[in-house]
């Protein structure tokens, strides 16, 4: 199992990696970028809440965290941006060990630790409505020059290549967990956390270090959102949108799968793209599209896209037998 699933990580990559070569317009090049991107938040969000059963309505928090990070530091300071991703990946883990130690050292778990997550996130976003550094509610504009020692490069295909990096490494992360003794520990917290503290798991270090995981890839996530788009307010960073979307992303493909946020960001973007070419740029209607697929989700296939084809590909396997 554990080659099989290494083989299709590898297999992937290369596909994904000619996608540059074989996509020859810059709207096909940006909605691969946005799908990885998407990808990137949804695995994110499923090392915690898909491997640990840790759900998070908040992830906004460690997003934006790393986003005004490397943002701060480049407008500010004049920090490169490469350097600020490494303090982004840094302070979204912090910000994640902070919440984590904040919520598990008091028990909190289920509705109340997602409560929680969301609040911390709300409290940042306000925050950061009335700095000075973060530009308050006018946002922050980061300088153009496009170059790829400024993380910003002259065609989309460099940014597309960043992100396929990224996403890769956050595969790479998933991977080890369902191979690893902490991806099992983790796994046993997520089924039964008071069965796993019996068997001698340090039911609390284990979580704290899943969100901390977690908050340093969602911080990955934020930086190159920064760099792509050259512009940052609170709502953007952390507003309910990303973390809406990197929850989304996960049940739609299946929570706890390898594979599972990138068939739900893939889907989530053909049926944006759709709906978009049908309603036009209506205000919202994102946030009613993820709405509507998050209650169908919960109730037809809680499993998601993996699990169904898990089922399908055990019937066809029980047909041919």
């Amino acid at each position: 199992m554990r080659s099989n699933s290494g083989k299709r990580i590898v297999l992937l990559l290369a596909f994904l990696l000619a996608l540059p070569w074989v996509l020859d317009s810059d709207y096909l090049l940006n909605f691969a970028i946005m799908v990885l991107y998407a990808a990137l938040l949804g695995q994110a969000w499923n090392i915690l809440g898909g491997y640990g059963g840790q759900f998070s309505f908040g992830h906004a928090a460690f997003f934006g965290t790393g986003a005004y990070t490397v943002g701060i530091l480049q407008v500010s300071l004049g920090v490169n941006p490469w350097l600020g991703l490494v303090a982004a990946l840094a302070a979204g883990a912090l910000c994640g060990a902070a919440v984590g130690f904040l919520s598990f050292h008091y028990g909190l778990k289920g509705s109340y630790f997602a409560l929680v997550t969301l609040a911390f996130a709300e409290v940042l976003r306000i925050l950061s409505n009335y700095a000075s550094f973060t530009g308050a509610g006018v946002g922050l504009l980061i300088p153009l020059h496009r170059t790829a020692a400024n993380f910003q490069f002259p065609d989309k295909a460099g940014f597309y290549w960043v992100i396929l990096g990224f996403t890769g490494l956050a595969l790479a992360v998933a991977w080890w967990l369902e191979n690893s003794r902490f991806g099992a520990w983790l796994i046993a917290v997520r089924e039964n956390d008071n069965a796993a503290r019996a068997l001698g798991i340090d039911v609390f270090r284990v979580k704290l270090a899943a969100i901390t995981l977690s908050g340093a890839v969602m911080a990955a996530g934020g930086a190159f959102y920064t760099q792509y788009f050259l512009y940052l307010d609170p709502y953007i960073a952390y507003g309910p949108a990303v973390s809406v979307e990197a929850l989304l992303v996960a049940i739609i493909g299946g929570m706890g799968t390898l594979f599972g946020p990138l068939l739900g960001a893939l889907t989530l973007h053909l049926l944006s793209e759709l709906a978009r070419g049908i309603f036009g740029d209506v205000p919202g209607l994102n946030m009613v599209l993820y709405g509507v697929l998050l209650v169908l989700m919960v109730q037809v296939m809680p499993d998601g896209l993996a699990g169904l084809a898990r089922r399908v590909s055990r019937y066809l396997t029980e047909k041919r037998a």
